[in-house]
């Protein structure tokens, strides 16, 4: 397997050099917006500790990571009067994964509405910072 990158892009958004719409950090995870969603406030959850993704992370970085993706989808539910959430982690390009930092993408349904293709417009920053507000006010 290939080693870990130091240099992608979520490793710079932890280390400040990017910036992101951040919903919800403590010292082992930092939750923030996809800037292409899929859906209103998917949301993606990533683990400080250095993992290109699920098949070299440490299992308790990983649960780290799983409990923060429960209380972003908990609150997703609430702050977009969801009906459902879909949670997706990819690992390694044959699934899909294209940022190797280990991600979970929390992504709140509504019934009839399907997923935007992935990475398939960005969305206005301001639709971000509304639903950025939404979301850290359901986490409360």
């Amino acid at each position: 397997m290939t080693a870990y990158d130091p240099s992608n892009i979520f490793a710079k958004i932890l280390r400040g050099e990017i910036p992101c719409y951040k919903v919800y950090e403590n010292d082992h995870v930092l939750a923030f917006l996809d800037i292409m969603p899929r859906s209103p406030g998917h949301t993606l959850v990533i683990p400080k500790a250095p993992a290109r993704n699920i098949l070299d992370i440490e299992a308790e970085d990983f649960a780290h990571v799983a409990r923060a993706a429960h209380k972003i989808a908990r609150a997703a539910i609430k702050a977009f009067e969801a009906n459902g959430i879909t949670v997706v982690q990819f690992s390694e390009p044959a699934s899909g994964q294209e940022v190797y930092h280990l991600h979970m993408h929390v992504m709140p349904r509504h019934d009839g509405i399907a997923l935007l293709p992935p990475a398939s417009r960005k969305e206005d920053a301001k639709v971000l910072e509304a639903n950025a507000a939404k979301l850290i006010a359901a986490l409360g």
